[in-house]
C-alpha cells in the first residue's frame, strides 16, 4: 500500500477511535470509561495501520479494519466492567462472516471461506474446552469472541489460526504475573481475557 494509502487508513482508524468511548458508553456507565479515553483515536489508527500494511493485497482488509473498529469497542466495554456484550459479539460476527463471504465470492475463492469457517469452529471449541476445565476462569463471553475472532484467522491459514489461540494466552499468562510481581492484584483478582484476545488475534494477523 502506498504511502498516502496508509495515511487514509490512520486518518479512518483515528476516526472509528473517536467514536469508540461514546459507543462503550451504552453498555457500560460513563463513570468507567472516563480514564484513558483519549488514547483511542491513536490506539485505532495503530491498529488500521498495522493491518493496511501486513495484508494492504488482501480482499478481506475492509473486513478485518471493520471487525477491528467493533473490537475496539469490545475491548474497551470489557476493561470497564469485565463484560463482552452479545449484541457487540454477535456484530463483530455478522461482520466478519458476512465481509469474508462477499470477499471469497469477489475473489473467486470460495476454498478461503471455508477456512474461516474451519478457524471458527477450532477456536471456539478450543474455548468451550478452556472454560470446562476446573477452576477455569473463561466466561462464555470469550468463547464466543474467540469463535468469532477465528473467521479471519481461518481465512488467512492454519498458521494464523494457531498464532491467534496463543498468542492471547501468552500475552494474558504475562501480564497477570506482571501484576502480581507488582502487588496491583492477588491471586483471585478477575482479569478480563477480551483484550487479549483481541491483540492476540491482531499480532497473529499481522504475523500470520
Amino acid at each position: 500500500m502506498s504511502a498516502a494509502g496508509l495515511v487514509g487508513v490512520a486518518l479512518l482508524g483515528g476516526a472509528a477511535g473517536l467514536v469508540v468511548p461514546p459507543l462503550a458508553r451504552r453498555f457500560t456507565t460513563p463513570a468507567r470509561l472516563r480514564r484513558g479515553a483519549w488514547l483511542s483515536p491513536p490506539v485505532a489508527a495503530v491498529v488500521f495501520v498495522g493491518l493496511a500494511v501486513a495484508r494492504g493485497d488482501d480482499p478481506a482488509l475492509p473486513v478485518l479494519l471493520a471487525v477491528a473498529a467493533v473490537g475496539l469497542v469490545l475491548a474497551v466495554v470489557d476493561l470497564a466492567c469485565l463484560r463482552l456484550p452479545d449484541s457487540l459479539v454477535a456484530v463483530a460476527g455478522t461482520v466478519a462472516l458476512g465481509g469474508l463471504t462477499g470477499a471469497a465470492l469477489l475473489a473467486g475463492t470460495p476454498g478461503r471461506l471455508l477456512g474461516a469457517l474451519g478457524g471458527a469452529a477450532v477456536a471456539g471449541a478450543s474455548h468451550v474446552l478452556l472454560a470446562l476445565l476446573p477452576r477455569s476462569r473463561l466466561g462464555f463471553g470469550d468463547v464466543k469472541l474467540a469463535a468469532v475472532l477465528g473467521l479471519p484467522l481461518g481465512w488467512l491459514g492454519r498458521d494464523a489460526v494457531l498464532a491467534g489461540l496463543l498468542l492471547p494466552h501468552l500475552l494474558h499468562g504475562v501480564l497477570v504475573l506482571a501484576l502480581l510481581a507488582a502487588r496491583k492484584i492477588h491471586r483471585e483478582t478477575l482479569l478480563p481475557l477480551g483484550p487479549a484476545l483481541l491483540t492476540g488475534t491482531w499480532l497473529a494477523v499481522l504475523i500470520g
